[in-house]
């Protein structure tokens, strides 16, 4: 465990260290964040002092060896717009985008592994094929039209939810939280359900094509010839031998529901990480940027290692070696 580990440490910062460089280039040649953030009239001298107090005039190489020095301490550089630590803006937002994607995520596994196994275990019902049918759409489906459709059915037509916001929060471990109020929740459930709707589909279609492959083995059959119950065999056998590429595909899609959550973030004013990003490009604020984008890629290693743990507790015929 412990040689393992060591490996997929080295392994994670190798890929860190590639994409600070990927990232800050990439980010750095792109606009001029000084003619944004200065009015039309400004003098050449105010344009001056502007580019020497963001440091925009060294090299772009002497630019990244301070960025990355900065990033070993904690310090992903100093927001042009907000004038603060780039990386403290961001974790501001984490809680609200972390809450938004744990929630999407938990609508995906709660809705999708329940009906991709009644899918797998029936597909040739009405039942089955009505839902394989709405994978479809779901999978279809712009985010933002579906949002839009939300805002006019739920908040607009029939007043029984919000149209944006984050509404009322409360106090835990020093975060403010939504889902411990009413007023909340109520906030929550239609950004949650928006950005869920893809996560459905995708945990449905696969939870039904391992359920199709599980169903006909040796080991379904023996255990019905012990006389073990349907259900019984459904929660020890089918679905314990489904959750290995679920769990992958959960993990690998939380993160990208984190990175991805833009879109309904900003249909939904929800106050998460998305919309700032959105605000920083607009603002070429190059330092909010780069922030952002490591944050996501450290979010992405961590995820990716902790599937691969959750592996050996899943199924014990997968070894760490391996």
């Amino acid at each position: 465990m412990i040689s393992w580990l060591a490996k997929r440490v080295i392994q994670a910062v190798a890929v860190v260290l590639a994409m600070t460089v990927i990232v800050f280039i990439g980010v750095n040649v792109i606009g001029d964040p000084v003619a944004v953030l200065l009015p039309p009239d400004a003098t050449h001298e105010e344009r001056l002092r502007v580019i020497a107090s963001f440091g925009l005039d060294r090299p772009l190489w002497e630019q990244y060896v301070s960025f990355l020095g900065g990033a070993l301490r904690g310090d992903l550089g100093r927001s042009f717009v907000f004038s603060e630590p780039a990386l403290s803006v961001i974790l501001q937002r984490v809680p609200a985008t972390l809450e938004l994607a744990v929630a999407a995520m938990l609508l995906a596994v709660l809705i999708g592994v329940p009906l991709g196994l009644y899918a797998g275990v029936r597909p040739n019902s009405t039942g089955a094929k009505a839902l394989m049918a709405g994978s479809i759409l779901g999978f279809s489906l712009p985010t933002f039209w579906v949002g839009l459709v939300m805002i006019m059915l739920f908040s607009v037509q029939l007043g029984w939810l919000p149209a944006g916001g984050r509404g009322e929060t409360a106090e835990l471990f020093g975060v403010q939280w939504s889902f411990l109020t009413a007023d909340g929740l109520r906030h929550l459930i239609l950004p949650a359900l928006n950005l869920a709707l893809f996560k459905i589909s995708l945990v449905m279609r696969l939870v039904r094509a391992e359920t199709r492959e599980i169903v006909p083995q040796d080991y379904i059959r023996t255990a019905r010839a012990k006389g073990l119950s349907e259900g019984s065999i459904l929660r020890r056998h089918v679905l314990k031998n489904t959750l290995i590429p679920v769990i992958t595909i959960v993990g690998l899609e939380f993160g990208s529901v984190i990175a991805f959550s833009v879109v309904t973030e900003t249909i939904f004013s929800w106050p998460g990480m998305g919309k700032l990003i959105i605000d920083s490009i607009h603002l070429l604020d190059r330092p909010m940027i780069v922030a952002y984008l490591m944050v996501i890629v450290v979010l992405f290693v961590l995820i990716n290692l902790v599937v691969d743990l959750l592996y050996t507790v899943l199924d014990p015929r997968v070894r760490l070696e391996n």
